[in-house]
């Protein structure tokens, strides 16, 4: 296909001159349909999970002209900022111009996931084949949960090293745990645990058809706790670990 046919994702990979990260690619479009499709053994992803990962590329590209440092969570902390709103990212703006980059411009390039799904369906010419819902959608829930807990904490973490609140130069690891507890008493089991044996509770277990839970979220370097309030069906509970 012509490049000039091309959407703004292929002129955004010209200007900013995007390569893929595996050196058997021929070109960042045939990673990111290895990635979508989930070819040589890859697993499948989505636009939206596509989409953020080239944008974090456009915004890694412009550190990398810039001569802006990228160490340390930085680039995440900072395209989470840009993606916001609010003070902080008003503040995000001004470091980044104050190296040079031009964050309204560079907002301005980052694409949306429907721009994503346009270049892999119509400028590549791909389809993808629906497949049968996970049978555990409910773990991948519990990960992505986690997975964006951590990237909070860790993203109020690098800010308050920053600000000198926090020795910067110590090696603090975030670690989320999640823990069911028992709606009925203090009894509460790690997650994998609960899934392991598949219950809760073995003195309330036996009480109800469907045991009401609390799923409690903790990280070791906040004083904050998530929960979310949930309905498990006992005869729904796999039993395997996560």
């Amino acid at each position: 296909m012509n490049d000039a046919d091309c959407c703004k994702v292929g002129t955004l990979i010209d200007d900013y001159d995007l390569d893929s990260p595996r050196p058997a690619d021929d070109s960042l479009d045939d990673y990111l349909l290895s990635r979508w499709l989930g070819d040589d053994d890859t697993q499948s992803v989505g636009y939206r999970t596509l989409t953020e990962w080239f944008n974090k590329r456009l915004l890694k590209r412009a550190y990398d002209r810039s001569g802006r440092n990228a160490m340390g969570n930085r680039l995440e902390s900072d395209f989470e900022a840009l993606t916001d709103d609010g003070l902080v990212k008003m503040d995000t703006i001004d470091d980044l111009e104050a190296d040079g980059i031009d964050a309204e411009a560079l907002l301005d390039d980052m694409i949306s996931w429907s721009t994503m799904r346009n270049h892999l369906n119509e400028c590549l010419g791909e389809e993808k084949e629906k497949k049968e819902a996970s049978t555990n959608w409910e773990l991948t829930s519990v990960d992505i949960a986690c997975d964006r807990t951590k990237q909070k904490v860790e993203s109020a973490v690098n800010s308050l090293m920053s600000k000198g609140k926090i020795d910067e130069d110590e090696d603090v690891d975030v670690e989320i745990k999640v823990q069911l507890c028992c709606g009925q008493c203090p009894t509460r089991v790690p997650f994998d645990v609960a899934m392991n044996r598949g219950y809760v509770c073995a003195d309330h277990r036996s009480e109800a058809v469907e045991d009401e839970a609390v799923i409690q979220v903790n990280d070791t370097s906040s004083e904050e706790t998530f929960y979310w309030a949930t309905s498990v069906p006992r005869q729904q509970m796999p039993s395997f670990g996560v």
